[in-house]
């Protein structure tokens, strides 16, 4: 077996330095966004009493989600003892650390106080869902910063069992984490699209998928700053596999979703909804989640698998299958709260206070805006993170 090194990236060409700039940009302009909501209020948002978590909630959910994802292929070499994925364990965590950081920062900037955190931080209440994911969250990017030291001491390095350990743990925690998430939304009964168990493994499996789309989306970036492939051909012929296994499981998680909720009594409107009569979020679903973030992903991977395209095949697949979870968390997240609330399940209900009525909501700019800066922020932050410390392998192996 070679032996294994890391490298700094010190090479930068003026497209690179173009797309940081970039970034910088959209993170300066989300900022301003922000203040600006915070300044007017949210009456400047399409938000309103029906609709609480707006735009920048769908951007918040699916960067924390892709961040338990993105440390899949370091567990994959320390946990499941697949030598070929440890070139890859220093990059995957940090990816993993700078997407969570970049959904908390859109997160805690929508909340409209934000000062209010000291509060969320310091008064607990356990019978809430959000109360652990405090504990969650902030225990994740510990926990993974454990794991990287493991991995970048040299004694600690040289030690199997711990980074095995660390390794271990940290697998557990994103499993745990990824299942608080999804128990924001599984949690409550209220709300006919949400409630249910399944919401905890359809998040998990949506989690595997996103995180290694960014893994394979860095990879692909990196190496065309350093001028050398990140990924030998046996290493994208896996990822490949994976991400086709990892949709396929988003995909059967969700018709197992919708399919018990039709067969559950007093729950079959909100299936119709989604499917047939949600107008926009209908429209979402089936061209952004299935066909644009499955089948034409899947199509790509299975049609470059054995054709002189597949790299070129990886790269837009992942970008497909990262706006097929942005059309799912936006029919999940805002179509579940614009279908209305069935307090008298089988009763006729009629007042002044929107019973029976769709809930209306128009995302505005700054929700945009404040939602693609945080993407912005994990992957400026990914960026000076390689260029600063040796996250990228010099030397692979096809040893698994």
């Amino acid at each position: 077996m070679a032996k294994l090194r890391f490298e700094r990236l010190e090479r930068q060409s003026p497209t690179g330095w173009t797309v940081i700039g970039l970034l910088i940009l959209l993170l300066a302009v989300g900022l301003g966004a922000a203040l600006y909501m915070e300044e007017h209020g949210h009456i400047v948002t399409g938000m309103n009493n029906q609709i609480v978590w707006g735009l920048p909630h769908v951007f918040a959910v699916f960067l924390i989600v892709a961040a338990s994802g993105a440390l899949n292929v370091a567990s994959l070499s320390s946990v499941f003892n697949r030598a070929v994925y440890k070139p890859y364990g220093r990059l995957s965590g940090i990816l993993a650390v700078t997407l969570l950081v970049g959904g908390l920062a859109v997160l805690v900037l929508d909340l409209g106080r934000p000062e209010r955190l000291l509060v969320a931080m310091t008064s607990y209440n356990f019978r809430s869902i959000f109360a652990w994911n405090i504990f969650l969250y902030s225990g994740f990017a510990l926990i993974v910063g454990a794991y990287l030291f493991s991995m970048m001491d040299r004694r600690a390095s040289q030690a199997a069992w711990v980074g095995k350990t660390m390794g271990l743990i940290a697998f557990v925690w994103r499993l745990v984490l990824t299942t608080g998430t999804g128990s924001i939304f599984g949690f409550l009964a209220a709300r006919a699209a949400y409630y249910g168990a399944i919401m905890a493994p359809l998040f998990i499996a949506a989690s595997f998928l996103y995180g290694l789309a960014f893994m394979v989306l860095v990879l692909v970036a990196v190496g065309r700053e350093t001028g050398r492939e990140m990924m030998t051909e046996e290493v994208a012929d896996r990822f490949r596999g994976l991400l086709s296994i990892f949709s396929l499981s988003l995909l059967y998680f969700t018709i197992v979703h919708y399919l018990t909720k039709f067969y559950a009594g007093g729950q079959q409107g909100v299936v119709v909804f989604v499917l047939r009569d949600g107008g926009v979020y209908t429209l979402v679903f089936w061209l952004g989640q299935i066909l644009c973030g499955t089948l034409l992903p899947l199509a790509l991977l299975a049609w470059g698998r054995n054709s002189a395209s597949a790299r070129r095949a990886l790269p837009l697949a992942s970008i497909l299958f990262l706006i097929g979870g942005l059309a799912q968390l936006y029919v999940t997240i805002i179509g579940g709260q614009a279908y209305p609330l069935e307090l008298f399940p089988g009763v006729g209900v009629s007042s002044s206070f929107f019973d029976g009525v769709v809930a209306n909501y128009r995302p505005s700019l700054p929700e945009l805006l404040l939602g693609v800066s945080g993407v912005a922020l994990a992957l400026l932050l990914t960026t000076l993170a390689v260029r600063l410390m040796p996250f990228l392998p010099t030397v692979q192996t096809a040893e698994s």
